[in-house]
Parts: structure tokens; sequence; C-alpha cells
């Protein structure tokens, strides 16, 4: 069967300079294409253009050469996290929002990316960077809600990593069920609507907006 045109694009692409990125690029594509555990190193090195022997120089096996791309995935998501963040200001509530919307862009531009983070079974702390990596972009969207609950009374604030938590598991379910386009998942509403009314709805139940907001 011939290789969808992507995994091709990326053949045509490595010509030995950087190994280890290429190898990356090609467990990426291979990922969107196959899923996290539809592929084996061979078939990375195929697609990179070595050897499977070559591909032991730089990881130990496909489980490590996923936790890289998942690595650099976290990077990259907690950057653009950060700067939807920082957009929104000097609004908390703008701000926030942001962020969610961020969280759904990730997920439709760097879908290989997003697997290897959230669906491969490979554990955040896996290694030290990893883990690393993680827990900078969970601090984004911690500090955005921290700043936001700052107009709840201390006694009746949730803890940011709660407010968080409850976010995040939201914008992963929309981008689950709506934004993949898996079969059987259409929906009425786009995927953005869909989040900032559950975040809306959200945040009304906290007090945090007004009931006709």
């Amino acid at each position: 069967m011939p290789l969808p045109t992507k995994l091709q694009m990326v053949k045509r692409g490595y010509h030995h300079g950087n190994l280890r990125q290429a190898l990356v690029e090609s467990a990426l594509s291979l990922i969107e294409a196959k899923g996290p555990a539809g592929f084996t190193l061979s078939e990375a090195a195929s697609l990179a253009g070595v050897t499977p022997a070559a591909v032991y120089r730089h990881f130990a096996g496909r489980e490590d050469l996923i936790a890289e791309a998942a690595l650099q995935g976290y990077e990259m998501f907690g950057a653009l996290m950060e700067h939807a963040y920082q957009s929104g200001q000097p609004s908390a509530l703008t701000a926030f929002e942001a962020t969610g919307r961020a969280y759904l862009a990730f997920a439709r531009r760097h879908p290989g990316h997003y697997i290897a983070m959230f669906e491969s079974g490979i554990s955040v702390n896996r290694t030290p960077e990893l883990a690393a990596a993680a827990l900078a972009a969970r601090r984004v969207l911690e500090e955005a809600a921290s700043r936001i609950c700052e107009h709840i009374p201390e006694g009746k604030r949730p803890p940011a990593a709660m407010f968080s938590a409850h976010i995040w598991a939201m914008s992963h379910g929309v981008v689950e069920l709506f934004a993949r386009g898996a079969p059987g998942a259409a929906s009425p509403f786009a995927p953005e609507d869909l989040l900032e009314s559950g975040i809306g709805i959200y945040l009304r139940g906290l007090g945090l907006i007004a009931q006709d907001e």
C-alpha cells in the first residue's frame, strides 16, 4: 500500500542532517497515520532514510522516540499557552478564555504531538525533562485560574489546581469528541463555541461572571 502523502513528504525532506529530529518527525507522521502503537522503529527508520540500527544511536526503543515527540509537544504547547495567556491581558477573564482556545488550536495544528502527549500511554514522569515540560504547561493554566479566582472570597475559593484541572478536562473532552474529526462525533456547534459556553457555565456557577453575560 502506498505511503500517505504526508509520510512521503517527510521521507523526501531528510537529507542526512539532524537524524535525531528527522526520526522524531517520522514518528510524528506515523503516529498521525497509524496511531502511537501502530508503527515500528524500523518504519520510522525507513521513513527517515536510514537503517534500523541507526535509530539506536539516538533512542533506546519506540517508547523513547514517542517520549521525545511528547517532550517537544509539551514545550510547544506550554509556549503557545503562555502566549495566549499574555495576549489576553490585562483582563483575567479574557486571558483565561484565550488559554482554552489555544488548547484547541494546538490539538488541530499538531495532532501528532497531541497524540504522543495524551494518547500514547507514555507517562510524563518517564524522564525529568518530560515531567518539567508538562508541569510548565500545566502551570500556565493554573496561573490563569489563580488570577481569575482572586475575585472569590478566600474561604470559598477553589484550589487553582482543581479549577485548572476542570478546564483542562473540559478542553480535552471537546478536542477528543468534536475537534479531531472522529467518526460519529459530529456536533451541530463549533468546538470553540462548545468550549466557550462550557467555560461560561462553569464561571457563572462560581459567580465569576454575571448570569446574563
